[in-house]
């Protein structure tokens, strides 16, 4: 196990001392190429400023941590790097335009950062230098404002694609925000976002998309991490910095269905590195907590946290427009895995979140999967066809005889003592989560080969 610290600049003038200690490995992250920003930032507001949206330096601040964050979490070998294969020590120095605010702050990061990812990081920071003291423009207000009123993230996922457009059918004016990731997460993305337009022509929302890379070998001589827990801190970061810019107190809507926010694990073998807790109400609830210690006038939220994804379908505001779009949105956890059988990239149809899909649109599902009919043979739990739903069978047994294990179940995957008036319900959509996907897995068979 070795400990890491990655250390941002600003510029080839950037160099300030930073002392680390003799078992840390220190890496340099470069915010600056020339005189544009790298990373997405530089891109992020000027796409920004093209919407008429100027964000607040604290917002632009988000973009700067989010990137050290991503960079670390995708840079840092966990096989290599840690004594556990999973737990790494990770250091970060970030430049901000002001340090006293977001030193404040960071015991909170760092309890989020903790959660999220299930590894050790300690944030520290300092000013930023002198020439990027401000990376905002100062611009004279337009003369039209621009019309949004809420930010939602849009992953071209299921979920994000019920919020969108049931935020619409509303009378809101979102503004989406993405990050563009491999090319079928980004083709899923545009075909989703061309799709609300069509169908809201009069409607002045828009996207934003950032596109936030890193050079392999950033970490000399360690290999890239693919798990990528830390990927909704990203998220996260590009909707409040975009919150920032409308101008008042804003809400960043996260739509996730309330089964796979609390991410209970299945079984045994569900545990640590197998659940991801990307909207987890704990997690959630530190942003929040983050947000007011950065004076930020925002707050995010997840107005279907009690929800099941097939309730989410059923009581869709535009269910014929979902029908329409919901084969072009993309639930798969990993949908270029088929790329070692050379299968076409999509929805594999048997992890986690293809079986949640699968089960939130029985009936009205015209989904192409890897594995088309869960029934037509025994699935072998020794392969990746038939473990999660081994699991599945597993956590439905074990509810359907003790259905009072809900209430301490729920309690499994993180704390939830922010909001002790939730539990009920939150057990409640657990349960209801579970039978949901019981309905779609009755008949199915998974045994060991």
């Amino acid at each position: 196990m070795r400990r890491h610290v990655i250390i941002g600049r600003f510029g080839p003038d950037d160099k300030t001392r930073v002392p680390k200690a003799r078992d840390e490995v220190a890496s340099t992250l470069q915010m600056v190429t020339g005189k544009h920003l790298n990373h997405g930032v530089g891109h992020a507001l000027t796409d920004l400023n093209a919407l008429h949206l100027t964000p607040s330096e604290i917002g632009a601040d988000m973009l700067v941590v989010a990137a050290h964050v991503h960079a670390a979490d995708t840079r840092i070998s966990r096989s290599t790097e840690s004594q556990d294969a999973w737990t790494r020590e990770i250091r970060l120095v970030i430049p901000v335009s002001d340090p006293a605010r977001w030193t404040a702050a960071a015991p909170i990061l760092v309890r989020a950062l903790n959660f999220l990812t299930g590894d050790r990081w300690d944030v520290g920071f300092r000013k930023r230098v002198k020439a990027y003291a401000t990376l905002v423009p100062v611009v004279a207000p337009p003369l039209i404002p621009a019309p949004f009123d809420v930010v939602s993230l849009f992953s071209g996922g299921l979920d994000s694609l019920i919020g969108a457009i049931d935020s619409l059918n509303t009378g809101e004016t979102p503004l989406l925000v993405s990050h563009a990731g491999e090319g079928i997460v980004s083709r899923s993305q545009d075909q989703c976002f061309e799709g609300l337009r069509a169908a809201y022509k009069s409607s002045a929302f828009n996207r934003l998309r950032v596109w936030m890379t890193f050079e392999a070998g950033l970490v000399e001589d360690v290999e890239s991490e693919g798990t990528t827990r830390g990927r909704s801190f990203l998220f996260f970061s590009l909707g409040v910095a975009a919150g920032t810019a409308l101008g008042s107190d804003f809400v960043l809507k996260v739509p996730e269905n309330g089964l796979i926010a609390l991410n209970v694990p299945l079984d045994q073998l569900r545990l640590g590195a197998l659940s991801t807790r990307t909207t987890h109400p704990f997690y959630m609830a530190r942003w929040n907590e983050l947000l007011r210690a950065l004076s930020v006038g925002g707050k995010v939220e997840n107005s279907y946290w009690d929800k099941t994804k097939g309730e989410m379908v059923a009581q869709c505001t535009n269910p014929h427009l979902l029908k329409l779009l919901a084969p072009l949105s993309l639930s798969c956890s990993s949908p270029t895995k088929g790329r070692w059988t050379k299968k076409p990239p999509g929805h594999c149809g048997y992890c986690l979140p293809c079986l949640i899909r699968r089960a939130s649109l029985q009936g009205k599902d015209s989904t192409v999967y890897g594995v088309p009919d869960l029934k037509a043979s025994i699935l072998d739990t020794k392969q990746a066809e038939g473990q999660q739903v081994r699991s599945f069978h597993i956590a439905i047994a074990r509810l359907s005889k003790r259905p009072e294990l809900a209430k301490l179940l729920i309690h499994k995957p993180g704390p939830l003592f922010d909001d002790p008036s939730r539990h009920d319900d939150l057990a409640d959509v657990y349960r209801r989560g579970l039978e949901e996907v019981g309905r779609l897995l009755k008949g199915v068979r998974a045994e060991p080969s």
